[in-house]
Order: C-alpha cells, then sequence, then structure tokens
C-alpha cells in the first residue's frame, strides 16, 4: 500500500482509504472486511455521526477495540438529528460541536479522533465559531486534526484563507470532496488552490455510485446515461476488464488528492480499492484516454 501525509498534518494515511457509510449492518461480515483491510495495508477509515443515526460509529469503534493504534480514524460533525429521528439539521455552532465530539468519541469507544471534520457548510455559516470550536477541541487532546467535507467553492476558500499565515491557528489540513473522471469541477475551481496551501484532498465517489465499475448507466451530473455508459466502455477497454481499479487509479494519479475514499461493502470492493492503492502511475495514453471520455464540467453554484 502507498502511503502520504495528509496535508500539513502529521497523519501518514493510505492513499486508499475506508469510507465506513457503507458497511452493513452485520458486524461479523463489517469485522471481516476492516479487519482485512487492515491487514492489507489501509489505515484511514471514515465515518460521520450522520450514518445511522451514530450505530455507524459505535460499529466501527467496537471492530476496531484493539486496532485502534494501527489506524487514522476520522469522522465529521454537523448536522443534527432531531429529537423524534424525522430528520436533521444543520448545526455549525461552537456549542455542539463540542457536545457531538464528546458523543462520537463515546461512540467510537476512543480517547481521540485523528481527524474531525465538517460535514458540509455553508458561506453563511459562523465559521470563526466553528473554527474556535476545532481548535479547542485540539488544545483540549480530543481531536488532533480538523478538515471539512465540503464540494461549495466558495467555503472552501475562506477555510484556505483562514488557514493562512496569520489565519488565527493551524487551520485545516484536509478537504473531502467528490472527484472523479464523472465530475472533474474540483479541478477548475478547487484542487490547484488547495495544493498551494498544502491542504490534503481526500476525494469520495471514484467510481461514481459503481457505474464505472459494472452497474447500470444512469444520468449523473448532466452527463446523459448513454454519456456514462460510453465512458464506462471506455474505462473497461483501458483496463481490459472492471473498471472500479482505473478509476480509482486515475483519481490517486492527481497529485493533489492524498487519498480515494471508498465506501466498501464486500471483499471484492476492498480489493479493488487496495490493488488501486499498490498500483503505479498510468501511462500517459491512458491517462488522454480517460480524460476524454466525458465532457469538463464547472461549479455553477457557491462560487
Amino acid at each position: 500500500m502507498n502511503y502520504k501525509l495528509l496535508g500539513r498534518s502529521t497523519l501518514r494515511i493510505s492513499v486508499t482509504g475506508f469510507g465506513c457509510m457503507s458497511l452493513g449492518e452485520g458486524e461479523l461480515e463489517s469485522a471481516r472486511l476492516i479487519h482485512r483491510a487492515i491487514e492489507s495495508g489501509v489505515n484511514f477509515f471514515d465515518t460521520a455521526d450522520l450514518y445511522e443515526k451514530g450505530l455507524n460509529e459505535e460499529r466501527v469503534g467496537r471492530i476496531l477495540k484493539g486496532k485502534r493504534e494501527q489506524v487514522v480514524l476520522a469522522t465529521k460533525v454537523g448536522n443534527q438529528w432531531r429529537a423524534d429521528g424525522s430528520g436533521w439539521d444543520w448545526n455549525p455552532r461552537k456549542e455542539y460541536i463540542l457536545k457531538a465530539a464528546e458523543a462520537s468519541l463515546r461512540r467510537l469507544g476512543t480517547d481521540r479522533i485523528d481527524l474531525y471534520q465538517l460535514h458540509g457548510g455553508t458561506i453563511d455559516d459562523p465559521i470563526g465559531e466553528t473554527i474556535e470550536a476545532f481548535e479547542l477541541l485540539q488544545q483540549q487532546g480530543k481531536i488532533l486534526f480538523y478538515g471539512i467535507s465540503s464540494i461549495r467553492p466558495d467555503v472552501i476558500r475562506e477555510y484556505i484563507r483562514r488557514s493562512g499565515i496569520g489565519g488565527g491557528g493551524g487551520g485545516i489540513v484536509s478537504v473531502m470532496m467528490q472527484y472523479s473522471l464523472a465530475d472533474r469541477r474540483p479541478e477548475e475551481s478547487c484542487l490547484a488552490a488547495l495544493a498551494g496551501a498544502g491542504i490534503g484532498v481526500l476525494a469520495r465517489g471514484t467510481v461514481m455510485k459503481g457505474m464505472l465499475a459494472g452497474k447500470k448507466a444512469a444520468p449523473y451530473l448532466g452527463h446523459s446515461a448513454a454519456e456514462m455508459e460510453a465512458a464506462a466502455a471506455v474505462v473497461r477497454e483501458v483496463a481490459g476488464g472492471g473498471g472500479a481499479q482505473l478509476a480509482i487509479r486515475w483519481v490517486l494519479d492527481n497529485p493533489a488528492i492524498t487519498s480515494a475514499v471508498v465506501g466498501i461493502r464486500t471483499m471484492e470492493q476492498l480489493d479493488d480499492a487496495v490493488t488501486a492503492g499498490k498500483g503505479n502511475r498510468l501511462m500517459r495514453e491512458e491517462v488522454r484516454l480517460l480524460g476524454a471520455a466525458l465532457k469538463q464540467q464547472r461549479y455553477e453554484q457557491h462560487r
């Protein structure tokens, strides 16, 4: 497995991470997958308090018991479940983040969160207050580093600005965002700025709901089903078979990307992620063919 430092942090993480949101409810099978992942060199595991109303964190915490020092554990905050369980509301306030961190630590069964991420965000948030909460948690030793999970260019730029020299603290070390062959919007809006600021990028959605790995094509982010099927055919042709490993490898070849966080539910998906994480860079002609498979897009909102 290949590894990279995450931004300006001291976290050395596997270039393919384990997205725990996709885990099924069966704990024995989930444990088998996570333990096999660790044995295969995967050390970055990402969850969120939102997933299954906290049950995902609890399951991951139990499975990692006794293996905690072998992994880099990440979770997210900001989506507050309503008391009646009917849904959640956005809450980036300091008071809530501090309270939610304690709950996540308890569910995960750990004394620290290695990477604590704001799970969304808008430019109208009280961003200074949000940062205060993260930095207080750092001072208390309850989190090691913090980042955001966002695709909004205006939000990302503001956190980059506040994370620079004189920005009032260490700032974010990472941004998690959707990035794939079918969603190259970050190239136009964010990746160069993040790389220049020394902020790592965690890519999600690399195989686009499985459509680059054998699932039936469907419209996706402005691409028609026919366009998605044609792109999948290019991926299969270049890969000489299934396309998941190649799709992940293509994302990892961008120097701005630290890790591709892959949603894993089956052993086959784990094997694809691990193999991609051990792979070499693609050949120039492969990059050209894949890059031409779908038209380039740009973010139209939140600019």
